[in-house]
């Protein structure tokens, strides 16, 4: 680009004639560029170019159905004809050559021309995208018919006229092709009025930049909705007590099959009541002579925890029943149990028997709690349902005898949503429910942490994990299944999990627990996708996908080379149906496509055919660009050789016919010669 700087000396008069071929609001844009707001069949603008000020008259056309206008609207006085055509329809630049073209050489013969492709945004859009926002009768743009930029190019070489590329979406090349359609006016000019000094300084038109399309932008890891699990299936999970470990007996032996580990880690008199038979249990196991383990103090902040509340355990002779100390014996009737009036009214007695499962109908141990008797069948269910879902249902009836069997479990949190509905406050019954599921949650994750009330171990390669069947149901339809359908894993109480990971399985069991993912520092993301997907937990993939992305982009950030780890990343991502981090791993290889070919160019070929034919596709800096660099810095050493020599060569003019030595014998010719040589270095 040459200065727009300088006196100005002189004013010319410049007339464009405009041959837009469904390219009409091109025209608009450079003319808002030069000062005019809109474009009609004639405007005029002016600029300054290298020190010259010109005036523009802008006559505008139409397309090749109106030949007849084109001819009426065509001048011989023009200055200059910019030819433009649809880099998207090959036909357009096809009429250039048969049409356009030789019209312009029949009408204006010596007027220069300049081939333009217009729509240059269209190599790197999104055309279905594109054709979206079209009209709906408009005809489609396909990708077999965009142009490469050598086609324009060959067309321009044949008509020996400069060519450049412009788009009015990117706001490329605009400015460029009316600064050198001046270039070209002015110097045409310059060769029919030599005698014009300030005409001197003009260059012919500049050789046009490629224009580098954006950096795609890296795709948005996406996560779906988590599962609603948190009331619907913990609910279904009473209605249908799979895999239940407790029966509570209410009055005439009516039962309620439950779960520990929603009852413990909702209630701490539950919690309390189960960790002493889990303790007495073990002591039972233990040798002769040893002292039983001091009770654990709960976690509750409701609970007391006074010193007294202990109950003393001693083993008993029987198989598999636990005596009290201070009961001084068995429950009347001969059943084997003890006695709880150390742990409060709700509890009669605890003992262990063998009881039929009702969903499988197959007998096996049980924890069997007898509760008291003024406990209510009705009232007890919703009571039961609150510990497991954490929602109270504000049209129940039996408030009062609701909040009778929560005062006896000191379940103050029911207490309070009960006064709250008889207050006519039930709105705020919803912050206690999130406030229940936050303590349960810290309950749930410390259980799993210790192993507490775990009723399943899996097997895995580095060691085993403690879980609990009831939470693995509401949370996983993998692990329901498993549990509750005729396989062997129902009725054992160890599974085995092969080319797993303690690590891996400890993610997806607090993820399951607890609806949040955790990472570790001796976390696999890879493993963990892969063990995700086998368990069907979309949700889980994603927030795993998130969270390599996350790594990775800030070790890049960082300055570390992960071109590497991306692409193990992407074989195993395809594989493992990780589509989010498969579309992130593809980007990142395309937009670093020479750096990663560079490194690792065996494996770069050793990907299969569709990738590779993704990264030729999508690869960024694109291939057109490359060769249009390449010809562009060429083109532009081969100017730069070609300006040095011109240049070199009117210096030795200048220098020779300056300093010719005057002929003594004719001082008349000498004068006449002298007077030549002025007249010749000024053309």
């Amino acid at each position: 680009m040459c200065p727009l700087s300088g006196p100005l000396t002189s004013t010319e008069s410049v007339k464009r004639f405009w041959n837009v071929p469904e390219m009409s609001w091109m025209m608009s844009a450079c003319l808002f560029d030069y000062g005019t707001p809109s474009a009609t069949t004639t405007k005029t603008a002016a600029s300054l170019m290298a020190g010259v000020f010109v005036d523009h008259i802008f006559l505008k056309t139409y397309s090749q159905c109106f030949l007849e206008l084109f001819v009426l609207y065509l001048d011989t006085r023009s200055d200059v004809v910019v030819l433009c055509f649809s880099i998207a329809n090959p036909n357009s630049l096809l009429h250039v050559k048969t049409m356009w073209y030789p019209e312009i050489k029949h009408f204006c013969p010596r007027a220069p021309v300049i081939l333009v492709g217009c729509q240059l945004d269209l190599r790197y859009a999104d055309l279905d995208a594109v054709n979206r926002a079209r009209r709906p009768l408009a005809r489609p743009i396909k990708a077999n018919e965009i142009l490469p930029p050598e086609n324009g190019r060959e067309v321009a070489k044949e008509l020996g006229v400069p060519y450049y590329e412009t788009s009015v979406v990117a706001q490329f090349g605009v400015k460029d092709v009316f600064d050198n359609a001046i270039r070209a006016a002015l110097i045409s000019r310059r060769h029919l009025q030599f005698w014009k000094s300030h005409l001197r300084d003009v260059q012919r038109p500049l050789l046009q930049a490629p224009f580098l399309p954006p950096k795609p932008p890296a795709p948005v890891i996406v996560i779906p909705p988590p599962p609603s699990t948190t009331e619907e299936h913990p609910g279904r999970l009473l209605e249908e007590p799979l895999c239940a470990d407790v029966v509570l007996v209410l009055q005439e032996n009516q039962r309620v099959f439950a779960h520990k580990v929603y009852l413990a880690t909702s209630s701490s008199k539950f919690y309390d009541l189960f960790l002493q038979d889990v303790k007495a249990e073990a002591d039972c196991k233990l040798p002769t002579g040893r002292e039983p383990p001091a009770r654990a103090a709960s976690f509750d902040m409701c609970e007391s925890s006074d010193e007294e509340s202990r109950v003393n355990l001693r083993p008993c002779i029987s198989d598999g029943t636990l005596i009290s100390a201070d009961s001084g014996g068995t429950l009347e009737g001969g059943r084997g149990g003890r006695l709880l009036s150390s742990l409060g009214r709700a509890f009669v007695s605890i003992r262990r028997e063998t009881v039929q499962d009702p969903v499988t109908f197959i007998s096996r141990l049980m924890t069997v709690v007898d509760m008291d008797p003024s406990v209510l069948l009705g009232p007890f269910r919703v009571v039961m349902r609150y510990l497991y879902t954490g929602q109270l249902d504000e049209h129940e009836k039996d408030l009062m005898h609701i909040a009778h069997i929560a005062e006896l479990l000191e379940v103050f949190d029911l207490r309070m949503m009960v006064a709250n509905i008889l207050n006519n406050e039930a709105f705020m019954n919803q912050e206690i429910t999130k406030a229940f599921h936050v303590r349960r949650t810290n309950r749930v994750k410390e259980c799993l942490a210790k192993g507490t009330f775990s009723d399943v171990v899996f097997k895995l390669d580095d060691g085993p994990v403690q879980a609990h069947k009831p939470l693995l149901i509401s949370s996983c339809d993998w692990m329901a299944a498993m549990f509750g359908g005729p396989f062997v894993e129902s009725c054992t109480k160890e599974v085995l999990f092969p080319n797993t990971t303690r690590s891996s399985m400890q993610a997806v069991l607090e993820y399951l627990y607890t609806g949040r993912f955790c990472s570790r520092p001796d976390l696999d993301a890879m493993e963990l996708i892969i063990l995700a997907n086998r368990l069907c937990l979309p949700h889980l993939v994603a927030l795993t996908e998130l969270h390599t992305v996350t790594v990775l982009t800030e070790a890049a950030a960082m300055g570390t080379d992960i071109d590497g780890d991306v692409l193990v990343y992407l074989e195993m991502a395809q594989f493992h149906c990780a589509y989010q981090l498969t579309e992130w791993c593809l980007h990142h290889i395309c937009t670093n496509y020479n750096n990663v070919c560079r490194k690792f160019p065996r494996d770069m070929r050793a990907k299969s055919a569709e990738n590779q034919e993704y990264f030729e596709k999508h690869r960024w800096p694109p291939v057109w660009y490359l060769k249009e660099d390449d010809h562009y810095q060429r083109a532009r050493k081969e100017r730069e050789k070609e300006d040095y020599l011109s240049q070199k060569r009117q210096n030795k003019r200048k220098w020779v016919l300056w300093n010719l030595p005057p002929s003594p014998s004719n001082p008349s010719s000498s004068s006449s010669s002298s007077s030549s040589s002025g007249s010749s270095a000024i053309i």
